[in-house]
This record gives structure tokens, sequence and C-alpha cells, in this order.
């Protein structure tokens, strides 16, 4: 058994689920519309730029879930994940995920994003598991912290680590599929690195170690 190992946003996803909960979030008129959305915006360039700060990130995108009862959070993300994500799922992330399964492999989502908004898309893609940035949750109710390690660059490989020697497995055969630049730590790890519609500079780097370069887009 080998271990399939799946970035989420713009790789499973034709989307980012994270910038997506916080479009969704103006749209529901749950957060000042101009400032929110100016700060989304920017955090989003700052990852594709490679230079986002991870925990001043955190504490912008974790704080709506401070300010809702979590009934309330838990109906505002069902209703995300109709209208927002099941349109970002793409036929062929499926069948990916269906040819792994049929090989016998463990999937594996390892994501930035925060657990909130990724545990129930990864339950909805029907994978093993997820390794996720871990909102604090303290007596029942979100404090907008980080719980322990973010799952970000040199901290997925770290969380994986943890989870390999936790799940008693280890990375022999195994595969990661990103789209992401931010994700070169991890890719360099597996022994099956795949660019999937991957941003300019995780491409130069794919074609110049000859790794796969895929799209998954419909």
């Amino acid at each position: 058994m080998a271990l399939a190992i799946f970035d989420l946003d713009n790789t499973l996803l034709a989307g980012d689920s994270d910038h997506a909960w916080g479009e969704f979030l103006v749209q529901q008129g749950l957060v000042d519309e101009k400032v929110f959305k100016e700060k989304n915006d920017y955090y989003y360039q700052q990852y594709q730029a490679g230079a986002l700060d991870i925990h001043e990130y955190l504490e912008f995108a974790l704080l709506p879930l401070t300010q809702y009862p979590k009934e309330q959070l838990l109906a505002l993300r069902e209703q995300f994940l109709q209208d927002m994500i099941e349109p970002m799922i793409t036929e062929k992330g499926r069948a990916l995920l269906a040819d792994h399964r049929a090989n016998g492999d463990y999937l594996l989502i390892i994501t930035a994003t925060n657990g909130f908004v990724t545990q129930p898309i990864a339950e909805r893609l029907g994978v093993d598991a997820i390794i996720a940035t871990d909102p604090e949750v303290v007596d029942g109710q979100y404090t907008g912290k980080v719980a322990g390690v973010p799952s970000f660059q040199h901290g997925k490989v770290t969380r994986l680590d943890n989870w390999l020697a936790q799940n008693q497995l280890s990375l022999a055969g195994s595969y990661f599929y990103s789209d992401s630049h931010n994700d070169l730590p991890l890719l360099e790890k597996v022994d099956h690195p795949v660019a999937v519609d991957a941003d300019p500079q995780l491409t130069q780097v794919a074609q110049d170690k000859g790794w796969p370069i895929i799209s998954l887009r419909d």
C-alpha cells in the first residue's frame, strides 16, 4: 500500500476553498464587505507569491469562527459546500482518487486551509484521512487561534512526519499532487511528485526536475 497525498485547493478542487469561504462570508453579509474582501484578496495574492505570513493570515481567517454560534456556523458551512465547493469538484479529480483507491493506495489530503472548512470536503471526496491547519477549540468554542503547527510549506512536512509516526506508515512509494510552489518542501520528499495545474514557479521546477505535469480541470 502506497500513500497517495493530495493538496486540496487548486489541485483536487478547481478553486481555493479558503478564499471562497471568505467570499461566501462577504456574500452572506456576515463580515464588513470592503475591509474583509480587500484583506482576503491581499492574503491570497501573498500566498500566490510565496510570501504569506501564515500566522498573520490565520489570525484574520479564523476570526469569523469566533463571532457566531457553532450551530449557525455549521449551517453556513453546509450552504457554502453546496454553493461554492460542489462546482469546484472535477470529474478528473474524482477519477484520479478512484484510480489510487483501486490500486489499494491510502488517500490523504494535506492542506493549509483550516479543518473547519476542509474536513467535510475531504469526506465528500471519500479520502481516508486529512491533515489540515487545526483551529483551536476551548470549551466547545473557536478561539481564533491555531492548535499546533499550521499545515503550510515546511509545516506540511512536520505535520506529515508526525502523522506517519502516529499511524506507523512510511513514504515508500508515495505520491504527492500539488499546484503550488509553496508545497515544494513536501514535493521534494515523496517518491512521486506530480505538478497539477501548477503555478509558474512550480511548473518551472517540475520541468527542470522531470516531474510529471498534469491537469485535473474539466
